[in-house]
């Protein structure tokens, strides 16, 4: 099953379309979509190595239009649907709490939630709800999702054909890994 899945991933990475559905999936989970788009990026660069960095700009593009979208949910319609997509997240308690030391850290935690597997939704929504600097968020947007991306793709790109094959001979174990880190992430915001 396993197998299938991660063949079927590799086509879709190497499918005409692959490019668009990668800005949508970058776009959307920037705002309100719980799938990080490394899951598409990654196979798409191995599958095309020679694109890797217009991969990465791809990604970079749709994550930084989509947390605007992120942002303008959090200033516009934060009683709404901002407030749903924190108790999608467990944070509607906390939120007072932590709009208090956003409003401290703001820049930080935009580059922090951009760089690592913390969900970015969260933290581009929180930008807006408190009205935190347009242009500061931005730029910190732009150079933490870069950076998430274009490493990601530097090091496939260099490294991919033994990444490549160590995750084929490895599936189970590169998956378990890859599912701990998700659930881990998810469990490490509930409690932050």
């Amino acid at each position: 099953m396993l197998r299938k899945l991660y063949d079927w991933t590799m086509g879709l990475a190497a499918h005409r379309h692959a490019m668009p559905a990668l800005f949508g999936v970058s776009f959307i989970e920037s705002s309100v979509f719980p799938i990080p788009p490394d899951v598409l990026m990654i196979p798409m660069v191995l599958a095309r190595k020679a694109r890797a960095f217009l991969i990465a700009a791809i990604a970079t593009l749709g994550s930084v239009l989509g947390a605007l979208l992120g942002y303008w949910i959090g200033a516009a319609l934060m009683d709404t649907l901002g407030q749903w997509v924190l108790t999608v997240y467990g944070k509607e308690e906390s939120y007072h709490q932590l709009a208090v030391r956003f409003a401290e850290y703001g820049g930080w935690a935009v580059l922090f939630a951009a760089l690592t597997p913390f969900p970015f939704k969260v933290i581009t929504i929180f930008s807006g709800a408190v009205g935190f600097s347009l242009p500061l968020f931005v730029l910190t947007a732009i150079v933490g999702r870069a950076g998430r991306f274009f490493v990601v793709a530097a090091l496939l790109w260099r490294f991919g054909p033994p990444i490549r094959d160590f995750i084929e001979r490895r599936l189970g174990l590169v998956f378990t890994v890859f599912m701990i880190c998700l659930v881990g992430g998810f469990i490490a915001l509930r409690y932050l």
